[in-house]
């Protein structure tokens, strides 16, 4: 069946909140095809930039409240989908080919179903209101989303600020060349979702978007008192005069809480109903449109996370369940092509068991279920035959690190274990990994206390205490109970560094790791120190026509520091002046 077959049969019924049925012909497809092809991949690179929330039950809950909203909306242009990206301000996104984002910082308050529902409501209505496209600015900004994506560079912001009339996107001081990196294209993306996050819908959008937001859902069977409840939550966790979050992007005045009051006394709430045709139907059309010529176009990371995302929409059914084993057989067979003894297809197994774990709660009586049980089994017996290898070459002496690597994954309870993880430890010290080698050095004393590797792993974990840069590791050696004397080192080196670390990634990797950290307070200055010291670079290489080297510290800077002051300068700076 094709996708608008499927997306036919889903038509959606009448809803007591005003809102008309959807009809047949009306069924949602792709109306502008470029348009749909640039927003997903613009979703791609910023899913990509800023990173999915790993919760997946909240991710899961966005999607389903988001789903039984759509199909409410009365809307066939685009198919929605809705995405949790890893930003702490609290903020929500829609582009106009149907991708609703929502930040973590958002769903950090405590949403309830309610609440969140009015949220998912009032951006699905800038979309189906066509808001996007509607007003100039933004709708230009998105052009120039389209542009930087498909050149993947940004130009001087300061130099030839001259617009030309054979090139739209001049106006923003952005001239495109070839042969991007990623780390450009990267750069370019978020400054342009930046600028969008910044910028604000007129109050006349607004007031649309709240009042079919609210519609929506009510007809989806929520609360639309949940608006009220929403805006009086985020006056209380987000100031109005934020410079940079929800309120920037979304203008708020206390009439709009009392209008949103007054329109839920009127709005009848439905009874819910599954949204599963829906997101069947979501599905199909995404992974048609993954298979078109168009998308074909595009590049093979592309097509398999937009695959990856219409197993999230539907996770369920014949074509998720091929969608898992293609992704399965991927790593089984990237395993394969690795010399003998570096194959970890321990790594593998674990990767199967999830998927199992996830259809069995979704569809228990799923033939996928039997095969890819077999599939472990062949698995198991391929590790089973390397056993006697591996102890060979374990007892020769002589081996690689992949080899220790693959040894653990494959035999993680052999006997060996504990004296393999403290071989790879020392490897790591050696290729001066100090963090990875204090795993190891963690790992062997947890597989085998009693053994003689263990204070071998003691010894070692002490040696790397006292120098020590990784700031992560050193927060968990300063929590560690029972060794008081390895505490004090770690705690000693932990403040010295947390002062004077000199790469932003570090800092960046122990605030996401241990926010409240034992030096969460020094560490996130000195991250805005550095920080500030690359915008000033950033400035420096732009004067003087140095635009990679100025793209590598914006990229840094968006990457490891996105909510620092010298990111929202940064953001300032750019061409993207409004």
């Amino acid at each position: 069946m094709t996708a608008r077959a499927i997306l036919t049969a889903a038509a959606l019924l009448t809803s007591a909140s005003g809102l008309s049925p959807v009809q047949a012909d009306e069924a949602a497809t792709v109306s502008d095809k470029k348009l749909f092809a640039n927003t997903l991949e613009a979703s791609f690179r910023a899913h990509e930039f800023y990173g999915p929330m790993e919760d997946a039950k909240t991710q899961e809950r966005v999607r389903r409240i988001g789903y039984e909203l759509a199909a409410k909306a009365r809307f066939s242009d685009f198919p929605f989908t809705f995405f949790v990206v890893d930003m702490p301000v609290p903020n929500a996104f829609a582009l106009p080919g149907g991708e609703i984002f929502v930040t973590s910082g958002m769903l950090a308050m405590d949403l309830d179903d309610d609440m969140l529902a009015c949220l998912l409501g009032h951006e699905i209505a800038h979309v189906v209101q066509r808001h996007g496209t509607r007003m100039q600015k933004r709708s230009a900004l998105v052009g120039l989303l389209s542009q930087a994506l498909a050149i993947g560079v940004l130009a001087s912001a300061d130099n030839d600020r001259r617009p030309r009339s054979d090139d739209p996107y001049s106006l923003y001081g952005i001239r495109a060349s070839d042969g991007a990196s990623k780390a450009e294209t990267a750069a370019a993306v978020s400054l342009v979702l930046g600028r969008l996050l910044l910028l604000s819908y007129s109050r006349e959008f607004e007031t649309e978007a709240d009042d079919e937001g609210q519609r929506v859902a009510a007809a989806a069977g929520y609360d639309p008192d949940g608006a009220r409840r929403l805006w009086q939550t985020m006056l209380e966790r987000i100031p109005l005069n934020k410079a940079y979050g929800y309120w920037r992007t979304h203008p708020f005045e206390d009439s709009r809480m009392r209008a949103a009051e007054e329109r839920a006394k009127y709005l009848k709430i439905q009874d819910q109903e599954g949204s599963g045709d829906l997101r069947a139907a979501t599905q199909a059309l995404l992974l048609d449109f993954s298979d078109s010529d168009l998308a074909k176009e595009g590049d093979h990371d592309l097509r398999l996370w937009l695959r990856e995302q219409a197993l999230n929409v539907w996770p369920q059914g014949k074509r998720a369940e091929q969608i898992r084993f293609e992704r399965l057989h991927r790593l089984r067979e990237a395993e394969a092509k690795k010399p003998t003894m570096a194959r970890n297809y321990g790594v593998v197994i674990d990767a199967y068991r999830a998927e199992i774990e996830a259809v069995e709660d979704l569809t228990p009586r799923s033939p996928f279920l039997g095969q890819a049980t077999k599939e472990i089994a062949e698995l198991r017996s391929s590790v089973e035959k390397l056993y006697p290898e591996a102890l060979e070459v374990l007892e020769g002496g002589v081996y690689e690190t992949a080899f220790l690597e693959a040894f653990l994954g494959n035999f993680p309870k052999a006997p060996e274990a504990p004296k393999v993880a403290m071989a790879l430890g020392n490897a790591y010290s050696r290729l001066r990994q100090p963090a990875a080698a204090v795993e190891q050095f963690l790992e062997a004393l947890k597989t085998g206390p009693e053994s003689p590797e263990a204070e071998k792993a003691r010894m070692g974990l002490h040696n790397l205490a006292a120098f020590l840069e990784d700031l992560a590791a050193l927060e968990r050696l300063a929590r560690m109970e029972g060794d008081p004397e390895l505490q004090k080192l770690a705690k000693t080196r932990l403040k010295e560094m947390a002062s004077s670390y000199s790469k932003l990634a570090d800092g960046a990797k122990y605030l996401r790791e241990y926010p409240e950290g034992l030096q969460a307070t020094a560490i996130s200055e000195r991250l805005n120190t550095l920080a500030e010291k690359l915008y000033t670079e950033v400035v420096v290489y732009q004067g003087v026509g140095e635009h990679a080297k100025a793209l590598d510290r914006m990229h840094q800077i968006l990457t490891h520091a996105p909510q620092s002051p010298a990111a929202d300068q940064l953001r300032e700076r750019t061409m993207l002046d409004s």
